[in-house]
C-alpha cells in the first residue's frame, strides 16, 4: 500500500469519524482495532509496546480511574515497559494535559502501578 493510499484510507475514516459513522466509531473503539475492506489498523505503524503507553497516556489525560489505569499499567508491563517508561508517560503527557491534570494523576498512576502514593505537604 502506497503512503498516498494509506493517507487517503485515514482521511476516510477521520470523514466516517466526524459524521458519527457508528461502524467506526466502534471499530475505532474496540480494545484492538481492526479494519476490514483493506483499510489498514490506524495504529498499525506502532509497535503494540508503543500503543499501550499511548493507551495509558490518554487515560490519564481524561482523567480515568485508577483501576483503569491498573489495567493499562498491566498490559503495558507484558510488553517490557518498566516503572521508569510508565513514569515517562506521564511526564510526557504533561504538556499536553497541563499541571493540574498530571498532578491529580500522578496518585492514581502510583497506586495503579502498586506504589502508595507520598501525602502531599499540608
Amino acid at each position: 500500500m502506497s503512503t498516498e493510499e494509506a493517507a487517503s484510507q485515514g482521511c476516510d475514516l477521520l470523514r466516517r469519524l466526524a459524521r458519527h459513522d457508528e461502524r467506526s466509531v466502534q471499530t475505532v473503539l474496540a480494545p484492538a482495532p481492526t479494519f476490514t475492506g483493506g483499510m489498514k489498523r490506524a495504529a498499525s505503524d506502532l509497535d503494540r509496546r508503543t500503543r499501550l503507553l499511548v493507551h495509558l497516556a490518554a487515560l490519564l489525560v481524561v482523567g480515568a480511574s485508577t483501576e483503569s489505569l491498573r489495567w493499562a499499567v498491566e498490559l503495558a508491563s507484558t510488553t517490557g515497559a518498566d516503572d521508569d517508561a510508565l513514569v515517562a508517560v506521564l511526564v510526557a503527557a504533561a504538556s499536553a494535559a497541563g499541571s493540574a491534570e498530571v498532578v491529580a494523576a500522578a496518585p492514581r498512576l502510583a497506586l495503579a502501578m502498586g506504589y502508595e502514593p507520598v501525602d502531599r505537604p499540608h
